[in-house]
């Protein structure tokens, strides 16, 4: 019987198996855009509606469209805020 614990594929947190690091590029920017869409279209919809009845779809109907948008956004400009980063910041 083999030990769990000595299991030689790197697992995440949710238990499977982690992605190799070449995808880091495109799951960075998808976690990135998810939370920051989530908390800005929340502050934006309380800002909006306030809390009150038919808060909640409202506000997952705009962060949804944010996201959608934020997404594929954050893939395009990411090279760039990188290069711009690197015009500001010394390597070492």
């Amino acid at each position: 019987m083999s030990d769990p614990t000595s299991d030689p594929i790197p697992r995440s947190p949710l238990g499977f198996s982690k992605l190799p690091a070449r995808y880091a590029t495109v799951v960075m920017p998808f976690f990135l855009s998810f939370l920051m869409t989530c908390v800005v279209s929340l502050i934006s919809t309380l800002r909006g509606a306030g809390f009150e009845a038919g808060f909640f779809p409202l506000w997952l109907g705009s962060w949804g469209l944010s996201w959608v948008v934020a997404f594929p956004t954050l893939l395009l400009v990411l090279p760039l805020v990188r290069r711009a980063t690197g015009a500001f910041v010394r390597s070492e």
